[in-house]
């Protein structure tokens, strides 16, 4: 699966540019005072009516508005003065205009970026939006205008990379957010994969990387000859082409072996207690997304309060709208549901005049949209962007009279994602929300529980209908193949009230039994369920669980791949692998920051990986296949077959020795020479910089925030993924929030590392030893609460005539 954020960015690091001393950055007053109190009164442009912030002594801006618009409007203004640059950087990516201030290196990722955009009516497509939500989205964008005229008004004022890397920050416009839809090209790389493979007659062995979830039969859709299928068909999506990338908070790295293994760890945690299974007597709902560590925050609070709204919780900056969170009716988390919504369809161009494509018995032309690129320091670049029926074409050969489109359900009218936030925000119930999860695109497990003591779960995401082929390899574009349309909320797997009073979400395969999957494809790719099966373990144990039960879970740290190694180990192994088999043996299979075995097991688990691999896939094949999957690999080996050779057990026996004696000479090298000082955490760190700290002026400005230690892995509940090539922390959960239904200032929460990136601001750093310690905080709701811990006021007014 080819990851949006490397596809985008291009190399910055080596770009001169000059270094300035940054100044503090701060809101900007006109010294008034209001009435009622004196409190400091900034004037804004776009707001309607006075706005009330309150900041709390934890740096949760709770917002107090007179209308919907308002209260977005407050959001879009803090997270503008809080994360500007992070939210500029951002929408410059996705509107294509990294070149004009980073030089030519973008063009293509400006390129790419643009070819995802929406073609059609913006008109039509906002005037689906529900009119509520289009008045919050509205006033989101005016907020974070808002504060972008303040400091146009006052450049001293800017974040410090404004003035080191010489630009200014864009202004936002609602249509943007209907115009972009993102570059998922979802599991395109896979489907090339797949065709290479069958090519070679080896498609089978494809499963030891990416197992088939439920099990199913590979088909090869008629009519697509895999023999012509190669990487080339990728075209601007291929590895090969895509930009470096110049920020620290990759997600997956370059080598396509890593990228698989990362991205099978990666994922959210989410479970909802039913007010019978609570110690409460009410409903708790837990969620700990799993996003990258390491740059800019993923998550950022806020507490909107205005007529017919009243959410607190995370958002995504530069989105708007609180993502997982409550209301004053009920709890919502969210974690990723795996839906394939992204199709390759290989297209016949006509001989002679490559712009025409053959699609339902006649020819057709390409729709076409030319777009020019400023770049800095050169003449802006024209490029053509080329559509079959909307789909965009990623590459064309007309000596092959070949070209390519991706089908993308973000690219249909109405995928309206940047707008379902805010209308989940704005439900009441379980039916209303339910008309709001029709604008919500991304595939996702939807988690509820409500003050009535109604606890449900509800899948949702754009679902394409392949009534023909199942999405694992590339299609004939002819027409006979093409999605017949979406998959209706209501037919997506759900539950209300389960009878076993708790249900749990961790990126696993979770269709319910008897689902009728021939009829509605999803997906086949799931997480590996090593997180939800040591969740469902710990609560089916919990007849009565409590907020602090629930507090303890998001920070587990028991490895179920670690217990299924340990089982494996042969009673007899050489002398080598003897000090490693005593060490993991002895151990209770945590993966706690002070334990040696776990940083032994740590050194372990990757030589077994690398060895199972030499063993099961043929040389021929391991380009296309560069690693295997963790789960099915232990599955195996806990019942070796014909897989590992004619002598199964012992091949078994055999590599898990040499796997042993690989890593304790590993942990020797990393840990130092005394095992009796061995620490996970030694090794396994949490450090956090800019994404653009390869430029010293941005090193300078923006200090590192490193040193803590951590346990866990990203199978572990509490995910602290462990990229290829270091031991730091890659991903994780940033942002933790545990929901008391109904008595919500009991409800708690972690940001890491707080809610500013200015490092000026108290909060820059203020969560990042209460995240390493689990010190969940306080997340006051009430007014009562909220009144008695303010540390700040502040009154927006509407700026003067």
């Amino acid at each position: 699966m080819i990851e949006r954020r490397a596809f985008l960015m291009a190399s910055v690091a080596a770009l001169a540019l000059p270094a300035c001393t940054p100044t503090r950055a701060t809101p900007a007053r006109d010294g008034e005072t209001d009435s009622a109190g004196g409190k400091p009164t900034a004037r804004v442009q776009g707001a309607r009516g006075p706005i009330e912030i309150i900041e709390d002594r934890l740096g949760v801006p709770h917002v107090r508005a007179g209308s919907l618009h308002d209260a977005y409007f407050g959001q879009g203004y803090l997270v503008a003065r809080d994360r500007l640059f992070q939210i500029d950087l951002d929408h410059r990516r996705d509107l294509g205009r990294m070149a004009e201030v980073f030089g030519p290196g973008f063009v293509a990722a400006d390129t790419a970026a643009r070819l995802f955009h929406y073609r059609g009516d913006l008109d039509a497509e906002l005037a689906i939006v529900p009119p509520d939500v289009l008045e919050c989205a509205q006033g989101y964008v005016a907020g974070i205008n808002a504060r972008i005229a303040e400091l146009a008004a006052d450049p001293t004022q800017l974040p410090a990379e404004y003035a080191i890397l010489g630009i200014s920050p864009l202004r936002w416009d609602v249509r943007d957010l209907a115009r972009i839809r993102g570059v998922d090209t979802g599991d395109a790389d896979d489907e090339v994969r797949r065709a290479r493979l069958q090519a070679m007659g080896m498609l089978e062995i494809d499963r030891v990387m990416a197992p088939l979830r439920p099990a199913w039969k590979f088909t090869v859709p008629a009519g697509l000859d895999v023999a012509a299928v190669q990487e080339s068909d990728l075209g601007i999506l291929a590895p090969s082409a895509r930009p470096v990338p110049f920020d620290t908070i990759q997600e997956a790295t370059p080598d396509a072996a890593a990228r698989r293994a990362d991205r099978f760890a990666q994922g959210s945690n989410a479970w909802t207690i039913a007010a019978a299974r609570s110690a409460t007597g009410r409903p708790i709902l837990a969620n700990d997304p799993h996003l990258g560590i390491g740059g800019f925050s993923p998550r950022h609070m806020v507490h909107l309060t205005a007529p017919g709204l009243d959410v607190i919780g995370a958002g995504s900056p530069g989105l708007p709208g609180i993502m997982q969170g409550h209301t004053d009716r009920f709890a919502f988390g969210r974690t990723n549901f795996h839906i394939d919504q992204t199709d390759l369809f290989i297209l016949r161009t006509a001989d002679g005049d490559p712009e025409r494509y053959w699609h339902k018995g006649e020819w057709k032309r390409f729709e076409i949209h030319e777009d020019a690129i400023a770049v800095k320091g050169g003449p802006a670049q024209q490029v053509t962007q080329r559509y079959a029926g909307g789909r965009p074409i990623v590459s064309q050969d007309p000596a092959r009279q070949r070209a390519v489109a991706l089908a993308n359900v973000g690219m249909l009218p109405g995928a309206l994602m940047r707008f379902a936030i805010i209308a989940i925000n704005l439900a009441t119930d379980w039916p209303s929300l339910h008309r709001a999860f029709k604008l919500h695109v991304s595939p996702t497990n939807f988690h509820y529980a409500d003050i009535d003591g109604n606890t449900g779960w509800q899948t949702i995401g754009f679902t394409p209908r392949r009534p023909r082929h199942d999405g694992l390899l590339p299609a004939p574009g002819d027409g006979d193949f093409d999605w017949t349309g979406l998959l209706p909320v209501a037919e997506m797997p759900h539950v209300l009230n389960p009878k076993e009073g708790w249900f749990a979400s961790a990126n696993q395969l979770n269709l319910p039994e008897g689902y009728p999957y021939g009829q509605k494809i999803i997906s086949f790719e799931w997480s590996d369920p090593f997180r939800y099966n040591r969740i469902a373990e710990v609560l089916r144990a919990q007849p009565k669980h409590r907020i602090t039960d629930s507090i303890a879970l998001q920070h587990d740290v028991q490895s179920l791949p670690a217990r299924a190694l340990v089982r494996l180990i042969p009673t007899a192994v050489s002398a080598e692998a003897a000090p490693a088999a005593a060490l993991l043996r002895g151990w209770d299979n945590g993966l706690g920051a002070d334990s040696a075995a776990a940083l032994l097991y740590e050194m372990v688990m990757p030589e077994l990986l690398s060895g199972y691999h030499a063993l099961v896939v043929p040389a021929a094949a391991r380009a296309l296949v560069p690693t295997v999957n963790l789960h099915d690999m232990l599955e195996s080996l806990a019942a070796p077959g014909a897989l590992l050779g004619a002598e199964p057990m012992a091949a078994r026996d055999a590599l898990i020795d040499r796997a042993l004696v690989a890593g304790w000479k590993k942990a020797l090298q990393h840990g130092g020479a005394d095992p009796a000082q061995w620490r996970w955490g030694d090794l396994h760190r949490v450090e956090i910089a800019h994404p653009l700290a390869s430029l010293p002026g941005i090193a300078a400005a923006f200090p590192r925030i490193d040193g803590g230690r951590s346990g866990g892995d990203g199978f572990t509940p509490m995910a602290r993924g462990v990229p290829k090539r270091s031991f730091r922390v890659s991903h994780g959960a940033s942002y933790l929030l545990v929901a008391d239904v109904g008595a919500w200032d009991n409800s708690r929460f972690l940001l890491l590392p707080g809610q500013s990136a200015d490092p000026r601001s108290p909060h820059y750093k203020d969560f990042y030893g209460r995240w390493l310690a689990g010190d969940m905080q306080p997340l006051w709701f009430s007014k009562q609460a909220v009144d008695a811990n303010a540390a700040a006021r502040t009154l927006l007014a509407p700026a003067r005539g």
